[in-house]
């Protein structure tokens, strides 16, 4: 069990795909602020379009993931994806239209590839061995933590230093390259089936997952409001504001190799028990950031922070594969990068709400306060459907013994 099982050529091949489908993700809400920033009232045009990019994403995520077919994926995977690249590609082209036009785009652009991210998943932990999906699962996260720190810089330098519509025009440009690489991929990812296990509805599958969305949507939630809040801290303690840049890229650098180091060796713990443990300890180390006066301090706070928010989401899609049956999986990612996308949206509401009426640091304290209790829900919802679970196998144990009792013997029952 060690990264040597996930290096293959197929592996590549996606991670390129990847890479490709899900720059521009992380490109939009940045690019779309450089974009108008010019016109009147720029910044303001600008957030309410990457608003509606979220919002598209929002909404799509679980609608087209409860519509993925792991038998033929690939073809709503293309889809989507070209989707996406003609709302980027409008973007770029009509730069000067109507506000109403470029949020149509802009919904378009988020919402069209929204199920990306999930059916990707789930096509990666089929590309390897059962045993290496911890593995796999790592390696999609320092990839995506690198596509996360890259984005900013790209975004800044060719909207700055060529065109502000270049950023979305290089991103409908990956979207569309992710689609022929699709094509050097497997259709899908297991048997097409409409229904979970014991012949459940999908949905109500689901909907029985609820801790693992909860829990990981939290984690996104606390770093989320970390970052939101990190110039108001500096300027708070007396630090240059321009240091927040070099810190959050150390966060992503953190969780990274937090990512590294996950898939390493196999954990101790139930995956439930050892979630809790890694969203106690990051909430720990942000609080610390929130408290501690120094730059250097809060650096290193906010690396091991990330660190281990890395480990916590990797032990929440293996959850998520304890959770739910492989027909499903897809749509339950993809209705996670949804409870993820909203818990990041109301972190900005949040935030902007807290730093009216308290301190950045007792605004980022409440927010740790949140996730404690967040994650307290998960851990008790797990519990509970585990317990649900255990008294249903009994369940069907006894019914089965019961019908296993042999005919009849001279009057009387089989003993």
């Amino acid at each position: 069990m060690t990264y040597r099982d996930v290096a293959s050529k197929q592996v590549l091949i996606w991670a390129c795909t990847a890479v490709a489908a899900r720059m521009p993700v992380a490109m939009a809400p940045l690019a779309l602020v450089f974009l108008v920033r010019e016109r009147p009232g720029g910044y303001t045009l600008g957030a309410t379009l990457a608003a509606a990019y979220v919002l598209g994403e929002i909404i799509a995520a679980p609608v087209l993931g409860m519509r993925l077919d792991p038998a033929r994926g690939r073809c709503h995977l293309a889809l989507g994806l070209a989707g996406g690249a003609v709302g980027f590609t409008g973007l770029g082209v009509l730069a000067g239209a109507h506000p109403l036009v470029l949020g149509a785009f802009a919904f378009l652009a988020g919402a069209a590839p929204a199920a990306a991210a999930g059916g990707q998943r789930a096509l990666l932990t089929s590309l390897v061995p059962e045993r290496a999906v911890a593995q796999a699962l790592s390696a999609e996260s320092m990839l995506m933590s690198g596509v996360w720190a890259v984005s900013p810089v790209a975004v800044a330098g060719l909207a700055l230093g060529v065109a502000p519509r270049l950023p979305l025009l290089l991103a409908a440009a990956l979207m569309a390259s992710s689609i022929a690489g699709h094509w050097l991929l497997p259709a899908g990812w297991g048997k097409g089936e409409e229904e979970g296990e014991a012949g459940r509805p999908k949905r109500r599958v689901l909907i029985r997952a609820w801790p693992v969305y909860v829990t990981g949507a939290a984690s996104l939630t606390l770093l989320g409001l970390a970052e939101l809040t990190l110039p108001a801290l500096l300027e708070q303690r007396g630090i240059g504001v321009g240091w927040s840049g070099p810190m959050l890229a150390g966060m992503a650098t953190g969780a990274g190799l937090g990512a590294f180091v996950y898939g390493l060796r196999s954990w101790p713990g139930r995956l439930r028990a050892r979630s809790v443990v890694l969203m106690c300890g990051m909430s720990a180390f942000v609080a610390l950031a929130a408290l501690i006066p120094g730059a250097a301090g809060i650096a290193v706070a906010l690396v091991l922070a990330g660190t281990l928010q890395s480990g916590a989401l990797i032990t929440r899609n293996l959850s998520l594969r304890e959770a739910l049956p492989p027909g499903a999986l897809a749509a339950g990612y993809s209705v996670m990068y949804a409870a993820a996308g909203a818990g990041y949206a109301a972190t900005g509401s949040l935030a902007g709400g807290l730093l009216q009426v308290v301190a950045p640091s007792t605004a980022m304290v409440a927010g740790v306060v949140l996730t404690l209790l967040l994650t307290a829900l998960g851990w008790w919802g797990e519990v509970r459907r585990a317990r649900s679970n255990t008294a249903e196998v009994l369940g069907v144990d006894v019914v089965r013994g019961a019908c296993a009792e042999g005919a009849p013997i001279a009057g009387g029952g089989d003993t």
